[in-house]
């Protein structure tokens, strides 16, 4: 049976967790076995942090929201109550973008809301 060399194959896996581990500090970034680790490490916490992202970035919509609605009269659940009553149908990060960028046209969707709950 002919001889199996693997030394080329394990070159290239170390070349390649080693690269991923560049800028890690200590021997995390120089020895294979420190660096297999960290780097396995760090890409679960990469994966984690895209689920977190979308978390974060929902609740930093509603607070956005919220604060705005609050100034002109409304609490935030109300407000997306009474846009839900009125047939609007606006995601929280656009809602978001008008509170921040465009007051004048979320006063109006405010409005429309507060006229759907009062009827």
């Amino acid at each position: 049976m002919a001889r199996v060399k693997g030394a080329i194959n394990a070159r290239k896996k170390h070349k390649k967790i080693l690269k991923l581990a560049k800028g890690y500090f200590g021997a995390k970034s120089k020895q294979f076995r420190a660096a297999n680790q960290a780097v396995m490490r760090s890409l679960r916490y990469a994966y984690v942090g895209r689920k977190l992202k979308k978390r974060d970035y929902r609740s930093l919509w509603i607070t956005r929201i919220n604060a705005e609605a609050r100034m002109n009269g409304l609490s935030y659940s109300r407000l997306i109550n009474g846009l839900k009553l009125a047939g609007v149908t606006v995601n929280r990060k656009i809602l978001a973008d008008m509170a921040v960028n465009d007051k004048k046209a979320f006063a109006g969707m405010v409005s429309v809301a507060k006229t759907k709950l009062n009827a």
